[in-house]
């Protein structure tokens, strides 16, 4: 039997990296994408094939195309989709942030997010999952850090209107909000001060991993999590 398949976007770094290999140990084939350069990447990953595409997230038809590319080249529409790309710009007070910066992460974090979705909402098989990568920011407050949070929390809106729309073609759609995870994106602009300000957020005063929050993912995934829908799940490490 054929494994059953799923395409991560933004899948070479940090979470989604570590969403692909976590998804391909729990049995499924796995498409992902990336930007400009083609990563570095093995073609199989256990007994579960890999394949990358280039994709930019802002050009919605570069996103209807990859959803055909994996359907022609893994035999069949994905059955799990993940919504991990995205960006991050550095923080700031409202009052000195940069509308050029704000209108970055609008394009990306939520025009992205949306074609993503969008073309999700149309291609996923029946019965399958989508999985959306937000932030637990959304509900704390943080100086600096409303811009960003903001294009998370439309993310999340969306998803739970998608979470409704779907559920006659038994689609299970869920978001995942880590808090601070030690990645790129947030090591970015960021001091030794700031990053123990981070840590103190959780009572374990720490910042989480990506495989902590892919092992959420590949959960939501899963059969196991068949009655899990609409939700925001927030891998933060106690950070309330």
């Amino acid at each position: 039997m054929s494994n059953n398949i799923a395409l991560v976007f933004g899948g070479t770094r940090g979470i989604g990296a570590a969403c692909v290999q976590k998804l391909a140990e729990s049995g499924y084939d796995v498409a992902y994408t990336y930007v400009t350069s083609a990563p570095d990447l093995p073609e199989k990953i256990g007994g579960a094939r890999t394949r990358g595409y280039a994709v930019d997230i802002c050009e919605p038809t570069q996103v209807e195309q990859v959803f055909a590319d994996v359907a022609r080249d893994f035999g069949a529409a994905p059955h799990c989709v993940v919504a991990n790309a995205g960006i991050n710009v550095p923080p700031g007070p409202m009052a000195q942030f940069k509308p050029e910066d704000f209108r970055k992460l609008v394009e990306v974090n939520i025009v992205g997010a949306f074609n993503v979705l969008s073309a999700a909402a149309k291609h996923v098989a029946d019965g399958g999952n989508i999985v959306a990568l937000t932030t637990s920011m959304v509900r704390i407050g943080v100086p600096g850090g409303g811009p960003y949070t903001a294009t998370k929390a439309a993310v999340e809106s969306l998803v739970r209107s998608m979470a409704k729309e779907l559920a006659p073609r038994k689609v299970r759609v869920n978001a995942v909000a880590p808090g601070p995870v030690d990645t790129d994106l947030f090591r970015a602009g960021k001091n030794d001060e700031a990053k123990a300000r981070s840590a103190a957020m959780s009572p374990f005063n720490r910042i989480g991993t990506p495989d902590e929050v892919a092992e959420v993912v590949s959960f939501l995934a899963s059969d196991k999590a068949s009655w899990v829908h609409g939700q925001v799940i927030q891998p933060n490490g106690g950070m309330v």
